[in-house]
């Protein structure tokens, strides 16, 4: 879902906006080579941080499984 709130983020960073005062317009250029290496790096950036939550949820389970509770039911009250 926050991807979709990147995307026109991205889709802008790819704008080229020149102005030129002496005859008095602006030019919008979209370059489609600086949209395509800003996608992958955010797929790049996405997949490690996927990774990152991974190892970090394996780690804990592997904590959780190494811990020895005793339970002892014979206990009068």
């Amino acid at each position: 879902m926050r991807a979709l709130i990147a995307l026109p983020l991205l889709a802008m960073a790819a704008c080229q906006v020149t102005k030129d005062d002496a005859n008095d317009s602006v030019t919008v250029e979209y370059n489609q080579d600086v949209a395509e290496n800003g996608l992958e790096d955010a797929g790049n950036l996405a997949e490690n941080v996927g990774e990152a939550i991974s190892n970090d949820v394996s780690k804990a389970a592997d904590k959780v499984e190494n811990v020895e509770v005793e339970v002892d039911t014979n206990k009068a009250n």
